[in-house]
């Protein structure tokens, strides 16, 4: 995996109708399961929507957003949930957002590894999605993700330079 997988990902809001199998899920989810999170607190929760009912209930209360479509379209909805006391916060950073984000990559680059797609949805209203997947109040919906086969993988994206984004000792 690794820089391959990396430099391959991409935004995908297209898939095919071709189910992703059960060994193919394990394998996204075990890698999610490694991420890197603030004190090892591992807060996260991932709810894993294959009822395309369920799929098409979330895709209309997210309605607006760009991914809304993929959500019904792909097989799979993954839901990255975080609790944010387990998480914990350090002189008033808290982690729970870091800790999703670092989840959602690790998953996020298992499927494009494994030539699946994904795509990061973050705008959406939680309380209307939250009834549909049944989370529980404490916990934030931090995320969600179609998780499918591409139809259309989209071209390389241009990516800024390394001089113009890294500072070396000092700004």
């Amino acid at each position: 995996m690794a820089v391959d997988a990396i430099k391959l990902r991409r935004s995908v809001r297209k898939y095919e109708e071709k189910e992703v199998t059960d060994g193919d899920l394990e394998q996204v989810l075990d890698a999610a399961r490694y991420a890197a999170s603030w004190a090892n607190k591992q807060g996260w929760h991932i709810v894993v929507a294959k009822n395309a009912g369920t799929r098409a209930k979330v895709s209309e209360a997210i309605e607006g957003n760009p991914g809304a479509r993929a959500v019904g379209q792909a097989p799979v909805l993954l839901a990255v949930c975080m609790d944010p006391e387990a998480s914990g916060d350090m002189n008033g950073k808290p982690y729970y957002m870091t800790d999703a984000g670092i989840l959602m990559d690790h998953l996020m680059l298992a499927a494009a590894d494994l030539g699946l797609g994904t795509v990061f949805i973050g705008a959406f209203d939680e309380e209307k999605v939250r009834p549909i997947l049944g989370v529980p109040g404490k916990f934030r919906i931090v995320g969600l993700t179609p998780l499918g086969h591409p139809a259309k993988m989209p071209g390389e994206r241009p990516r800024n330079e390394l001089g113009d984004i890294v500072h070396r000792e000092t700004w």
